[in-house]
């Protein structure tokens, strides 16, 4: 019997049909949607189940030298999110806003630590963890904030952590819009608010070529 032999004759007796199914979102979309997120809406709640499925990520990912450094901390409504919230720094470049707005700040977290420090290679474990637990959390409909500005003193004593926190990720429900704005590479790479807009500015595709 000829290869294909029963689809060729389908086709024949039904005619051709072609049926495209798609299967989850592409990665240009979950990109597109991961933005930077400092309003939320507190009617949605995470729960610590949410942030550990967005943590599970990180059994899956790439790591230096496969040393898998990283550790983290959960911390929900109910198990302290007032101490990360009252350490951390939100919005830097738009400090007239005094983001958060009320009503409007992140009430889940995840502490993300490392049991070597800051070495180079713990930063590029921290890149990719912080990106791909981001992209998660995009996935299940959720948003995002990587928080670098925080003190991490207090967050570590206020925890009892063992090692030293990197980074915090906020985690949430956004309640803001997003506008990704094409720039030359001269441009002001500063974010900015427009009619109601979180406006992005990235630098054109053609313009990151060497």
């Amino acid at each position: 019997m000829a290869d294909n032999y029963l689809e060729k004759r389908y086709d024949e007796v039904f005619g051709k049909k072609t049926v495209t199914k798609k299967v989850g979102h592409t990665l240009d979309e979950l990109l597109t949607r991961n933005r930077s997120t400092r309003g939320y809406n507190k009617d949605f709640v995470v729960s610590s189940d949410i942030l550990r499925q967005i943590v599970s990520v990180n059994t899956k990912i790439g790591s230096g030298c496969n040393r898998q450094v990283l550790r983290f901390k959960l911390v929900t409504k109910e198990t302290g999110s007032e101490k990360v919230l009252e350490n951390i720094k939100m919005g830097a470049a738009l400090p007239e806003l005094h983001l958060p707005f009320p009503d409007t700040e992140p009430e889940a977290f995840i502490i993300v630590c490392s049991t070597v420090g800051d070495d180079k290679l713990a930063l590029i474990d921290l890149g990719m963890s912080l990106q791909t637990m981001s992209l998660r959390a995009v996935e299940i409909g959720l948003n995002t904030l990587i928080v670098g500005a925080f003190n991490k003193a207090k967050i570590q004593e206020a925890f009892g952590l063992p090692y030293e926190p990197l980074a915090v990720l906020c985690v949430g429900k956004g309640a803001e819009k997003h506008q990704l704005v094409p720039i030359h590479e001269n441009e002001s790479h500063a974010y900015y608010r427009k009619d109601g807009s979180h406006c992005v500015p990235k630098v054109v595709l053609e313009e990151l070529f060497i």
